[in-house]
């Protein structure tokens, strides 16, 4: 798909303010969220989820929108018990994609009490058994090991050539308020999968058997070793 003129130029396209999809999206997801529950609603609201989702994967620069801590405060407001199981399911995929392999976003769920969310719906007797399935997914993705966004200048070989630029201007511009750790160098800090099992372990007493089974069972390509 790089070597799509068309999907080049939209990928350029959203490097920039004013035609980044996903910020109209966000925009659009807040407004419906603030109308109300009812049945249509939830629809737009699950159509604004899945649009978010491929945009994010399309161009991922725009995961750092979900830096921003008033961004990723809109998908944990959507797993509040008052919604839907549908909004709920479609919102923690949302989350798996705005996280996976974006630190500072990890970062900011954790600084939102996001592991308090998850592990709090998980624990609910109202919880619908298809969104514990969603959730026990979900832990598997937070607990996996994190690589850096944006590759070091040694590795810029490796990508693709469309992607060879300076980072997105949404980064600067989305990160500022985010009460994230750093590293020397300026670099976000990344967490090991034990780091995280002791921040999840706070909230959830069944995490070494999740880990267990992150390594015995080789999910996600064995990404975890």
């Amino acid at each position: 798909m790089s070597q799509d003129p068309a999907f080049r130029e939209f990928f350029k396209l959203q490097e920039g303010f004013e035609w980044n999809v996903a910020l109209r999206l966000i925009g659009t997801l807040d407004r419906l969220m603030a109308k109300g529950s009812d049945g249509q609603n939830d629809l737009l609201i699950l159509s604004a989820l899945d649009l978010i989702q491929g945009l994010l994967l399309l161009h991922p620069p725009s995961k750092s929108l979900f830096a921003r801590e008033q961004n990723m405060n809109l998908l944990l407001d959507l797993l509040e018990p008052f919604n839907c199981p549908a909004i709920q399911s479609a919102t923690l995929l949302t989350l798996v994609v705005a996280l996976l392999d974006t630190p500072v976003n990890t970062r900011t769920f954790e600084a939102l009490d996001g592991l308090l969310t998850v592990t709090s719906l998980f624990k609910s007797r109202s919880t619908t058994r298809e969104v514990k399935l969603k959730l026990v997914e979900f832990l598997y993705c937070y607990l996996m090991p994190e690589t850096p966004s944006i590759p070091r200048a040694g590795q810029r070989d490796s990508v693709p050539a469309m992607l060879q630029r300076s980072p997105s201007k949404l980064v600067g511009a989305f990160a500022g308020d985010t009460r994230r750790k750093k590293v020397s160098g300026g670099a976000v800090m990344t967490l090991t999968t034990e780091e995280k099992q002791e921040l999840l372990s706070r909230h959830l007493s069944s995490v070494e058997d999740l880990v267990k089974d992150l390594r015995n069972c080789a999910p996600f390509g064995g990404v975890v070793c």
